[in-house]
């Protein structure tokens, strides 16, 4: 949703696009008991349709104008959801260490107490690193890529070293960000709050 003007953006509840992330988040429960049974070509497909309705979410916010301050927190809250419950899912079937999980998901509780960190100095969250963003890129196909592999044994050869190169890669961009967001947040939090004009102005860019 970039570009789009912070007058844009509405505090609507019922528009489309944030039907669309109602169902995507519907649909994790449903993703994470398919991983956990086994039934991974039906996960892959569940999988698919979430993928397919973020797409249109995004691109019927940004030309209809229905961007909305919930859509901007639903979004990015389906997809960690959907990389936790493929962590879980997995590690459950021994198909990926429990450590990998804790190291993904120990980043996210860092960044829940930066956030009440920067909400107790009356600033909103940081904006997204480039970083986080390819790092959760990387989760997001490094996950569906060993489930391939898991679906059809015959191309595990190659999807294998393929989702583990974009799973440590992920999850080393993914803390790589979560430092820069510490950074970041000790920085501002040392501005007194008169310097600045708004907690976006001081946090943008």
């Amino acid at each position: 949703m970039d570009g789009v003007g912070q007058s844009e953006v509405s505090s609507r509840i019922f528009t489309i696009p944030n039907v669309l992330s109602f169902i995507r988040l519907a649909l994790v429960p449903v993703f994470l008991v398919l991983i956990i049974v086994g039934a991974d070509f039906a996960a892959l497909i569940v999988l698919v349709i979430s993928s397919v309705t973020d797409y249109f979410d995004g691109v019927i916010a940004r030309r209809f104008q229905q961007v909305s301050r919930l859509g901007q927190l639903l979004d990015p809250a389906a997809d960690r959801l959907f990389i936790f419950a493929a962590l879980v899912g997995l590690s459950v079937r021994d198909i990926i260490p429990w450590w990998l999980v804790v190291v993904i998901v120990g980043r996210d509780f860092m960044l829940a107490a930066v956030g009440i960190i920067l909400a107790n100095h009356g600033y909103g969250p940081l904006p997204v690193h480039h970083l986080g963003k390819v790092a959760t890129f990387s989760l997001l196909y490094a996950l569906p890529i060993l489930m391939l592999g898991e679906a059809f044994r015959e191309i595990s050869w190659i999807t294998n070293p393929i989702g583990w190169a974009f799973a440590l890669w992920g999850a080393f961009l993914y803390w790589w960000a979560g430092v820069i967001y510490i950074a970041e947040t000790a920085r501002v939090v040392r501005i007194p709050p008169m310097m600045t004009a708004t907690p976006s102005d001081t946090l943008g860019g």
